[in-house]
């Protein structure tokens, strides 16, 4: 049992290390914030919006977790779900990613 949970968290980790990559990248070359969003001006920018939300979106709801409550505090309730949220679509982007390595490796 303990190997079946260190995968789980070596998929996490890989996944969050992917979205953390990945929303800075996207930054870098767009200069612009990434958001999760599906909006585009044609079909191709909607198809490459919804690949990088689905990508970085771990990574942007951790950043929302934090975001601050108006009177200046942080919501805890906030704070659990997103990272509840972006911990289960790390596994599923790190599950993803290194199913493709392994198929193209091996």
């Amino acid at each position: 049992m303990t190997k079946e949970l260190l995968l789980a968290a070596f998929l996490i980790g890989v996944g969050l290390c992917l979205a953390g990559a990945g929303t800075h990248l996207y930054q870098w070359l767009a200069r612009q914030p990434a958001m999760l969003r599906y909006d585009g001006k044609t079909f191709i920018s909607s198809m490459g919006n919804l690949v990088m939300s689905f990508i970085c979106g771990p990574y942007i709801m951790l950043q929302m977790g934090w975001q601050h409550e108006e009177d200046g505090t942080i919501s805890m309730t906030s704070a659990l779900v997103s990272a509840v949220v972006a911990f289960g679509w790390a596994f599923l982007t790190g599950l993803l990613f290194m199913g493709v390595y392994v198929a193209v490796r091996f």
